[in-house]
């Protein structure tokens, strides 16, 4: 029997990683989605339900109440009865996070950690939240990806978040998706190798990549940023589906940065966290990818090069990757080892305040620039807040149609 046969006799096996904080109302949703797919793969649900353990004293706030609503769901998931689900009670009185340790990017860890202690090395780990929705076939488009190609490390899915009744969060949500999407579009423009989303319940991984990188790093948030740019390190990553995750668009405060608190800042009118960075700063980095090869051979001064010595503290920089680089080649990827994802995204921050770009011209150049034109609602003087729901999400799905397509054409040329 040849190889190929062989790779198609040996389905891997899923593990949904769900981690679980105050989610009665909608992990139910969740699982019921998980509960339709129509695949040939088995799997086997993780769920972490978690809060940090002196939140049990806390009896004249909500954050009692978080534990008495984790409480109710583990009762909830006991009485399912289901034998593909597998709790992780970090929640009950003595169980909870102590000390320093909690959030979800803990809660992650402690879920990525199990499985990979009981997981084989073409396992998968599927990685979702509690409040997101699948396609019925998603497990099988999944399982059928990395199958076909046995070099997939990891699968960064596309997503799209469902609009609700709540009018201040739907605004608040579409705001930061176009956030999100100009930003990967512009980095897909640059092929940038961190051009990618990091949105923790739309993630699929390989368990011997996993292993690779010695799992997941515990942060209270951001944890999935983090656990992407060191699997881009090692490796690509793939950016294409046919089908998206749905992850709820809601008011929340659980994580420091990221879908929850973007929408509570929206809502309050502060985007400072999450601008529309100016075309002119991406074509600035992509300036730096092209000057590569020169600076194997000699130093050179670009704001972006001096942003990185400030970082690192160091003037010296790069002559210790020319001394451990036979080659050009080598020395590229010893470059964008240092400057990284994280790097670009600390210089963007610093450029757009001392350039004074606000977010609407921002907005305006990049839509020029992605189209060639722009919607007539777009005046030159337009503002954010002025836009309607409507508006706005004339704009996400004209972005989404063209992030789809961008990563698609990625994906065609990875080898």
């Amino acid at each position: 029997m040849n190889n190929c046969s062989k790779l198609f006799e040996a389905s891997p096996h899923l593990h949904i990683a769900i981690p679980a904080m105050n989610e009665l109302e909608y992990l139910p949703l969740t699982l019921q989605t998980i509960n339709n797919q129509e695949s040939n793969y088995k799997y086997t649900i993780y769920i972490c339900v978690n809060q940090p353990d002196n939140w049990w004293q806390e009896k004249e706030n909500e954050k009692f109440e978080v534990c008495k609503n984790n409480e109710q769901l583990l009762l909830y998931l006991a009485q399912l009865n289901n034998d593909k689900i597998k709790i992780l009670d970090f929640s009950s009185k003595g169980n909870g996070w102590t000390r320093k340790k909690y959030g979800v990017g803990w809660a992650r860890k402690v879920l990525f950690d199990h499985i990979l202690k009981i997981a084989r090395e073409d396992d998968l780990i599927i990685s979702l939240d509690a409040d997101t929705l699948i396609p019925s076939n998603y497990f099988q488009l999944i399982g059928d990806f990395f199958k076909t190609r046995p070099t997939a490390n990891v699968l960064s899915v596309p997503y799209f978040h469902p609009l609700s009744d709540n009018y201040e969060a739907n605004l608040a949500i579409l705001r930061y998706e176009i956030y999100m999407r100009c930003y990967l579009i512009n980095m897909f423009l640059i092929n940038s190798p961190y051009a990618f989303t990091a949105i923790g319940s739309a993630i699929a991984i390989q368990i011997r990549a996993l292993r690779k990188i010695g799992g997941i790093t515990p942060m209270k948030s951001g944890e999935d940023f983090y656990l992407l740019q060191k699997l881009r390190k090692m490796g690509h990553i793939h950016q294409w589906l046919p089908e998206v995750v749905k992850p709820a668009a809601r008011f929340s405060n659980r994580v420091f940065f990221g879908t929850g608190p973007a929408i509570l800042k929206g809502v309050k009118g502060d985007w400072t966290s999450y601008p529309i960075y100016h075309p002119l700063l991406f074509q600035e980095i992509k300036k730096n990818y092209e000057l590569i090869p020169t600076l194997f051979h000699e130093e050179i001064d670009t704001p972006f090069i001096t942003f990185l010595k400030q970082q690192f503290q160091d003037e010296n920089l790069w002559q210790p990757l020319r001394k451990n680089s036979k080659n050009v080649e080598q020395f590229t990827k010893a470059f964008h080892e240092k400057a990284d994802g994280l790097r670009i995204l600390q210089f963007f921050k610093v450029k757009q305040k001392e350039l004074e770009i606000t977010d609407e011209k921002g907005m305006i150049d990049s839509l020029s620039l992605f189209f060639g034109t722009i919607p007539d609602f777009l005046t030159p003087s337009f503002g954010f807040e002025e836009l309607t729901t409507e508006q706005l999400n004339i704009l996400r799905e004209q972005l989404f149609a063209y992030e789809m397509l961008l990563r698609k054409r990625n994906d065609e040329h990875i080898p």
